[in-house]
């Protein structure tokens, strides 16, 4: 009989809503003022979205003045990765683009680069991305063409392992090129100085740090270099996104980038101390499941893994069945199960696919201890090797 107490294990998709930013919604949905209003309800408005981009600032080691909200981390891909910038009034232009073979579709789609225009940098067996093929392709790059844009991931959904994004901005300010981050599972699970990080630009979004669904920030290290607007009209967040914000959605963002930045370190050691306990417990129960990553730095809270015989979807469903919420890979794709486009650039056969295990502030040991009852169950109901469940 399945087991009819749920837990959530799929942080990585989306993060529960945190109780605080419950609570600083409910607050915001008081505010009837335009923030773009010059009265006191509009500049109350206003004083709310300001302090909301002071806490997403913070998170990132950013100035406030730098944050663009968006409605997404999607959105604010799509507004950052173009050809066409502006250095001040003059315009600068971007020849191509190149993208780590492990981004996420709304990167390796290319944004408003033409497909022609975006090219695929690989990454290592171990899933990092490969330093020496993104030297080689940058000193190929023909500059004739316009300034080289570098996109890659802070933390990759799939594996939740760490790239080295320091290192590859280094080799992209030698080439003259721009250097954008994406740190939407990096967030909340590690301290982000985008000074640091030496990028140019980086976005985060709401839902994944346990804030409200629908909005997104593009952050960027100045003002002076910006790309061509997505959305024209009334020139909200300084013409860089018209449309009047989202003043609730940006007040529940700005609620989450607070907590989690309070005692970051130590809620993620906590955190990954319960993902220690799920892998030594996967590892006993199945001395053949593949933990992918696992010899490389991964943030805390995620487990990526491949049982042999047994097909990402059907684990998925034998998972859920059992009251465990967990992803086959990426949930980005509409609920589509699919091959791993992460594990096809690591060199692994794509063909069984992973399940992703991702932790979150709540998870506690005795869901730890469940998921590992169901894991064991699962793994010992596998077909012998050639027969895939």
């Amino acid at each position: 009989m399945a087991n009819t107490s749920r837990i959530y294990l799929d942080w990585n998709a989306t993060a529960p809503l945190l109780p605080c930013v419950r609570d600083a919604l409910l607050h915001a949905f008081d505010l009837s003022g335009n923030p773009s209003s010059v009265h006191k309800e509009g500049r109350a408005a206003r004083m709310a979205v300001e302090s909301a981009r002071r806490n997403v600032a913070n998170l990132v080691g950013a100035q406030a003045s730098h944050v663009v909200f968006t409605s997404g981390a999607t959105e604010a891909a799509n507004l950052v990765l173009t050809p066409d910038y502006k250095m001040g009034r003059s315009a600068l232009r971007i020849g191509k683009l190149y993208v780590s073979a492990i981004e996420h579709p709304a990167v390796r789609e290319g944004g408003r680069f033409s497909k022609d225009n975006v090219t695929e940098v690989p990454v290592t067996s171990d899933g990092v991305l490969d330093l020496d093929a993104l030297k080689k392709l940058l000193e190929d790059h023909d500059k004739t063409t316009g300034l080289p844009m570098v996109a890659v991931m802070l933390v990759n959904n799939e594996t939740g392992i760490v790239q080295p994004v320091a290192e590859a901005a280094r080799l992209v300010h030698a080439a003259g090129g721009l250097m954008v981050v994406d740190a939407v599972q990096a967030a909340g699970r590690l301290p982000i100085d985008i000074q640091a990080l030496d990028a140019d630009f980086l976005f985060v979004s709401s839902h994944k740090i346990g804030g409200p669904k629908g909005v997104g920030a593009l952050v960027t290290r100045g003002e002076a270099m910006m790309p061509k607007a997505l959305i024209h009209g009334g020139g909200q967040e300084k013409g860089h996104r018209s449309g009047t914000e989202n003043t609730t959605a940006i007040i529940g963002f700005g609620a989450a980038a607070a907590f989690v930045l309070d005692g970051l370190v130590e809620r993620n050691a906590a955190i990954a101390t319960l993902r220690e306990r799920l892998e030594t417990g996967m590892r006993k129960a199945a001395v053949d499941v593949i933990i992918h990553g696992a010899e490389v730095e991964r943030v805390a809270n995620t487990t990526f893994f491949t049982l042999p015989s047994l097909k990402a979807e059907t684990g998925q469903i034998a998972f859920d069945i059992e009251g465990i919420a967990l992803s086959a890979g990426s949930a980005c794709s509409s609920g589509k199960v699919g091959e791993s486009h992460v594990l096809t650039a690591m060199g692994k056969d794509p063909k069984l696919g992973g399940l992703r295990i991702s932790l979150g502030v709540s998870t506690s040991e005795a869901e730890i201890d469940q998921a590992l009852a169901a894991f064991e169950k699962i793994a010992s109901r596998r077909k012998p090797a050639g027969q895939a469940a």
